[in-house]
């Protein structure tokens, strides 16, 4: 855990929660054992959607659909969201988590390897959340990039890898050792690459907040 436990549920009794439906879809989603958003994200989430009131959304990882339910709940009417699922099971499952509501009329799922698809869509969009393989973030930001529009905000989810990141190489497991060093190199150029502004934040797991600046001013 990256902040202190008793911080963490101070602030978790403040939130004001979601929609019954919602509520529930996490309820399960826990009790299978699916990854899904923390509390701390879902509000994340909510503060910078009623910010940028987006009107086109692209997530990378889909899991069961909770994070881009979330999404549609908290965004204008006409917005659309894309989503990318390569999990067979885990498709279905979303399938069905938007076929119960009305809200799942907003969103697109396309499923396949997030990288290939992401090369076949056009943008722009104006806000991106990542939440995929973390592993493959560095491989999915040339296309994030170039799928987001000037103006638009992206938001990384599961960055700090349970305080792993800041660990010498040879204190990280070794399994874990090539999604640590692509994470860092991924952070590296979130910070590094022109025409960018993040900032890393810790909580939850870690987020990485980056705006892709206006084209007048990234010069």
């Amino acid at each position: 855990m990256i902040i202190e436990e008793r911080m963490v549920t101070f602030i978790h009794s403040l939130d004001t929660g979601n929609s019954e439906f919602l509520t529930e879809l996490e309820r399960q989603a826990r009790m299978d054992q699916v990854p899904i958003i923390r509390q701390e994200m879902q509000s994340f989430l909510r503060v910078f959607l009623a910010l940028k009131k987006p009107k086109r959304i692209l997530e990378v990882g889909t899991a069961v659909g909770f994070s881009a339910l979330l999404m549609a709940e908290y965004t204008p009417r006409d917005c659309r969201i894309t989503t990318i699922e390569k999990y067979e099971k885990r498709i279905l499952a979303a399938k069905e988590n938007f076929a119960k509501t009305e809200l799942g009329d907003k969103i697109t799922l396309l499923e396949g390897e997030a990288l290939e698809i992401m090369k076949g869509l056009e943008g722009p969009y104006d806000f991106l959340f990542m939440d995929a393989a973390k592993g493959q973030y560095i491989y999915f930001l040339p296309e994030a990039l170039r799928l987001l529009g000037p103006g638009g905000i992206m938001i990384s989810d599961n960055v700090l890898q349970d305080g792993d990141i800041i660990q010498s190489h040879f204190a990280v497991e070794r399994r874990n050792r090539t999604i640590y060093k692509r994470m860092r190199d991924y952070l590296y150029e979130l910070k590094h690459t022109k025409g960018l502004i993040t900032s890393i934040v810790p909580i939850g797991d870690g987020a990485a907040v980056s705006v892709k600046e206006e084209e007048e001013s990234a010069t």
